[in-house]
């Protein structure tokens, strides 16, 4: 007897998996092998192996066995029997639907309530994504950009129906245009009958004798072109702007689905964004810091002038209110946090080094209030 595969690599799953992920990869095994879909020689053996595995991993103390034991059995039986029933007359007997009704018994296997839908009638296009670099400035102030999208749209050729110029859809004669079929499945609750989706035209209702060729039947055609954007003033990193109708085509006259660019800001030679914040550090030099003056800087809106107090330190941040960035929505605007970095001058000739010793001499050391406060905690050791 061949040696058996462990539950969990059956299920496609890791030993932590929760109680909700052993059931979502229970379902998604299932219809991938369930016979009635899967026409396979070995979809019988894999569905009984599968429903095995479901029935022990479902079970909590099943499963705790398992977990310990393995295949052996803790009381020293054969192991463990998934009594899985026989799927060559439909059976679903190892099936551990607890979720309420018969419904997602069918919804299992292409009969429940999404595939119920009206697969004939309109369907709307997919979203697509993709991202879109801007500069610090594009970002701040707002631009209109030209974009390439590259999307799906209804083929000129058949306008969309996928039939060949000069012919048209026909109706499916095995579902008779309504795009479902009935369907008995037995099961230990009795026989059941279903609605689900006809293989034949796959719920469209519909059969292309004749495809068109540019389309090849499916009434698309994928086509790049280029659309301009307007991206908002504050737009941020990371943020997503949807255009509406510039995602792939709907089908039988459904609206397009949209399209979401989403922002990679691209950084600044200075300017750094935090929020709607603008910050950047300026060197001045220990004079300007010592006496104080007036400097002009750099805004996004421009130039603008900035005082310096005297006794400035090295670090201090400066606010200048309103320079920031103004807000994505409403008027508001934020902020520019300037800070100070005071350089010290370096390669000094003589007369320059005499020139600052005799300035030394004539400032006291109560001017240098940082100091005068260190020195005093040395003397307290």
């Amino acid at each position: 007897m061949a040696e058996k595969r462990d539950y969990y690599e059956v299920l496609g799953i890791g030993k932590g998996a929760a109680a909700d992920d052993i059931k979502k990869a229970y379902r998604k095994k299932a219809r991938e092998y369930h016979p009635d879909v899967n026409k396979n020689s070995d979809a019988e053996a894999k569905m009984k192996e599968i429903n095995e595995a479901y029935e022990v991993l479902s079970d909590d103390d099943k499963k705790a066995h398992y977990d310990r034991f393995g295949h052996a059995s803790p009381h020293g039986g054969g192991g463990y029997n998934g009594g899985y029933g026989n799927y060559s007359t439909g059976g679903f007997g190892g099936f551990d639907f607890d979720i309420g009704g018969f419904s997602d018994i069918f919804d299992l296997f292409g009969g429940g309530r999404a595939s119920r839908a009206n697969r004939s009638g309109p369907m709307k296009g997919e979203d697509i994504s993709r991202f879109i670099d801007l500069t610090f400035e594009e970002a701040a102030k707002g631009v209109s950009k030209e974009v390439s999208v590259t999307h799906l749209e209804k083929c000129k050729t058949c306008g969309g129906s996928g039939a060949a110029k000069g012919t048209v859809a026909e109706t499916c004669t095995v579902c008779g245009g309504t795009g479902q079929v009935n369907r008995q499945q037995t099961s230990l609750f009795g026989t059941f009958s279903a609605s689900v989706t006809c293989q034949n035209c796959n719920g469209t209702g519909k059969v292309i004798k004749n495809p068109c060729r540019d389309c090849g039947g499916s009434g698309a055609v994928r086509t790049t072109k280029k659309i301009t954007v307007k991206f908002p003033h504050g737009i941020n990193d990371n943020e997503t702007l949807r255009v509406a109708g510039e995602g792939d085509c709907g089908k039988r006259g459904g609206a397009s689905g949209d399209l979401y660019l989403t922002v990679r800001l691209q950084s600044h030679f200075l300017f750094e964004r935090r929020g709607y914040d603008v910050v950047y550090t300026l060197p001045i030099t220990i004079f300007e810091a010592s006496i104080g003056t007036e400097i002009e800087v750099a805004t996004i809106d421009g130039k603008a002038k900035l005082t310096i107090p005297e006794g400035t330190q090295n670090g201090e941040i400066f606010r200048m209110r309103g320079k920031g960035i103004q807000h994505i929505r409403g008027s508001g605007r934020g902020d520019q946090y300037i800070k100070v970095e005071v350089e010290v001058p370096k390669s000094l000739n003589s007369k320059q080094k005499k020139a600052i010793k005799e300035l030394k001499g004539e400032v006291s050391e109560s001017s240098f209030a940082r100091r005068k406060n260190f020195v005093e905690k040395l003397k307290k050791l």
